[in-house]
């Protein structure tokens, strides 16, 4: 027994040291990994096999692979144990049918794979803490551990469109990586006040976050201020409205947050809709539209296999914006960037 009256065997808390447990007897022979889950049932597997692989846990002073079975009296280093999540209020309740439903009625691709869904306006991708609804939550949909399905990318939570998911740790991990190297070529529609000239080009400003709590926001910033980050997005005019406004097609080279909006406002052309990057001509000119930007299109490599191509229809919010000002998507190109590179 511990002093403070616990069995550190039976009744583990998550440690912020490494310590030394003992295998009791009627644990003979269990697995290493199925040791640790009965300990601490927060951790994943993938956690318990990244702790074991590279040497963190130990039995008796040597390494063991995660299937390896531990005898009794065996002495095991616990490395440091991560503590639990701590969801959201409400997070931790079971979804209802219409949650699954509505889950579900989201996806517009599915193989073994990957998921692509095409988010609504408004609906966070991960909850916060006055965020009980959001679509990290909504994945409980497809059902729980390797079941569940993965996000390995984001989108703003007034931004619709294409937001991708994994199957696996695996599938999940290669989307990831090329949304991290790059390597996805990401088309959004936007539009915005005014006719931007030139009407295609490329904007390379650094972005640097301000602000406090709730309200943050990202602006323009010298590359050599600390915390600024380079952003570069590639833009060409589709159509447009006369002078009052544009439909633009955006292609983001780097991933900052609300960079399309910031970079949008920085060149005099706020995208309509947006409270928080827009000014009072952007919001005389949208009235009651919602933020007018859409997730349109992502091609990347397959995790197993080609290229993955997925679009997504525009959402109610972005096609009231089309009604408004007499846009049709039959004069959309389907990748308006085929050919264009980066400048650096």
């Amino acid at each position: 027994m511990t002093n403070d009256g616990t069995d550190p065997v039976t009744d583990p808390q998550p440690e912020r040291q490494a310590q030394i447990l003992y295998v009791a007897e009627a644990e003979d022979g269990i697995r290493l990994d199925r040791w640790f889950r009965r300990r601490w049932p927060h951790l994943s597997n993938i956690q318990v096999q990244k702790m074991a692989r590279g040497g963190q846990i130990r039995v008796d002073g040597a390494r063991i692979k995660p299937e390896g079975r531990l005898t009794a009296g065996a002495a095991v280093r616990v490395p440091p144990i991560p503590a639990p999540i701590v969801r959201a209020p409400g997070e931790h309740m079971p979804l209802t049918p219409a949650d699954v439903a509505f889950a579900k009625s989201m996806v517009i691709y599915e193989d073994d794979l990957v998921i692509a869904l095409n988010k609504p306006h408004g609906l966070a991708v991960q909850g916060g803490t006055k965020t009980t609804r959001h679509v990290d939550r909504l994945l409980s949909a497809w059902g729980e551990g390797m079941d569940r399905p993965r996000l390995v990318h984001r989108l703003d939570r007034d931004t619709s469109g294409v937001l991708l998911l994994g199957k696996g740790p695996e599938a999940a991990k290669r989307l990831a990586g090329a949304f991290a190297r790059r390597q996805a070529k990401k088309t959004y529609w936007a539009i915005v006040m005014g006719l931007p000239k030139p009407n295609a080009g490329q904007i390379d400003m650094h972005l640097k976050k301000s602000g406090i709590n709730d309200y943050e926001i990202m602006r323009p910033a010298d590359p050599k201020e600390n915390g600024a980050e380079p952003a570069e997005t590639a833009f060409t005019l589709i159509s447009h409205a006369g002078q009052r406004a544009s439909w633009m097609a955006l292609r983001p080279f780097t991933g900052r947050t609300h960079q399309l909006r910031a970079h949008m406002k920085a060149m005099g052309h706020p995208i309509l809709g947006d409270p928080k990057y827009g000014d009072e001509k952007s919001a005389e000119l949208s009235g009651p539209l919602k933020l007018q930007l859409h997730a349109r299109r992502i091609e990347l490599d397959h995790p197993a296999r080609g290229i993955l191509t997925v679009e997504a229809p525009i959402r109610a919010e972005l096609r009231a914006g089309f009604e408004h000002f007499g846009f049709d998507e039959a004069e959309a190109d389907p990748d308006p960037f085929a050919g264009v590179r980066r400048q650096r």
